[in-house]
């Protein structure tokens, strides 16, 4: 089929979204379809047989914009619309894939030229902007019922959790497949050297946890900081590693860990780029996610798991709805309970061990590639069998 895909946000850059957008349209083309991405104007292209980029033109003054609703977004929104529509006259597509907020641009088309479109829900759109605007909280129904127009108007829904899976059902999806998140490392290449410790000066005793990601609030690193006051406190020989961020959030946090005296102990070492995650993960002996908002399950655990390290995450359904005890430590999302669970594992290295080899498996098993692309083609056979119906 020719499918016009819709990625309202930068194409590709190492984030959540771009990197589930940049699989997504390896395995279809990979399934023989042609794809048209139709993006924002900043990122990195991807060469891929089918694949053809079309972006936007750059709004005035607007740069990389930041996850979450923005005016820069806004802005970017307006021309990717007026982009798709030409494109909508110009490929006769068969089927549009819309992610986030251009599903209801995907509507749109539905409604004039009657093309089916597949809602790919990497997220809640309206609990998003709940979370981020609690102003708005006394609008969440209104958001919602509005994300459920999108949702009903589909010919199927690819929701990238079980939570996520459960809401487009309560709304009235038509028909979906969970295109669950992965990992892309190639572990069998993986070997610790000691370079992370040697560049952030710690010692060969004490335990090393690593977060890789960005540093918005909902991604718990302030659970995590305090979490490593409670540990050190109560004994443990513990580092933390933070990947990611920006200067100013960097600045914050570094100022956060001064003022309860373990600086010493947590070490911001900045953006790691996402061709190297893996030489950055396999240094660590307890890999975490603290993440206490949200209700899609973080992508990174699944390359976390991949490495065989322990995992730590909080114990939230963002986690547990996919994640036991069997695989990884799921700890409670308040300074003391995690702070515990880091000060536990920390000490134990037979659990660690015992914890990264199940994490292993698990990955190995549904969150590879393989498994995706079978996803993949399972949705999209499904929406072949709609449309022709």
């Amino acid at each position: 089929m020719r499918i016009l895909v819709l990625a309202p946000h930068p194409f590709y850059i190492d984030r959540g979204t771009p990197i589930d957008v940049d699989i997504l349209v390896r395995a279809l083309t990979e399934l023989g379809h042609e794809v048209h991405l139709v993006t924002l104007h900043a990122g990195e292209d991807r060469d891929y047989e089918g694949l053809t980029i079309h972006r936007i033109e750059a709004p005035k003054g607007v740069g990389m914009p930041s996850p979450g609703f923005s005016g820069a977004k806004l802005k970017c929104d307006v021309r990717l619309y007026k982009l798709a529509k030409k494109l909508v006259h110009e490929l006769k597509p068969d089927v549009i894939h819309a992610g986030e907020e251009a599903v209801f641009m995907a509507r749109w088309f539905n409604a004039r030229h009657k093309i089916p479109y597949v809602y790919d829900m990497d997220s809640s759109i309206a609990q998003q902007m709940v979370e981020q605007m609690g102003i708005l909280k006394p609008f969440a129904p209104f958001f919602h019922a509005f994300e459920g127009i999108g949702v009903k108007g589909a010919v199927a829904c690819a929701p990238v959790c079980h939570a996520l899976a459960d809401l487009a059902q309560k709304q009235g999806a038509k028909r979906f497949v969970t295109l669950h998140d992965i990992s892309q490392l190639d572990v069998d290449s993986l070997k610790p050297t000691g370079w992370l410790r040697e560049k952030c000066g710690i010692s060969a005793d004490s335990t090393m946890l690593v977060y890789c990601g960005n540093l918005q609030t909902y991604q718990g690193v302030d659970l995590l900081i305090e979490g490593m006051k409670e540990a050190i406190d109560a004994g443990a020989d513990v580092d933390a590693v933070i990947a990611g961020g920006e200067p100013d959030q960097i600045r914050a946090y570094e100022q956060k860990a001064e003022a309860l005296g373990i600086g010493g102990r947590i070490h911001l070492i900045g953006r790691w780029p996402a061709d190297r995650l893996g030489e950055l993960l396999i240094e660590a002996d307890i890999l975490t996610a603290p993440r206490t908002k949200g209700i899609n399950t973080p992508q990174k655990v699944f390359p976390y798991l991949h490495t065989g390290r322990a995992v730590l995450v909080t114990d939230l359904p963002t986690h547990s709805q996919i994640l036991t005890q069997d695989v990884c430590r799921l700890a409670p999302a308040d300074p003391a309970g995690f702070g515990s669970a880091i000060r536990e594992l920390a000490e134990n290295k037979e659990e660690r061990d015992s914890l990264g080899k199940a994490g292993k498996a698990f990955a190995e098993s549904q969150h590879v590639y393989e498994a995706h692309k079978h996803r993949v083609k399972e949705l999209y056979t499904m929406v072949a069998e709609a449309i022709s119906s």
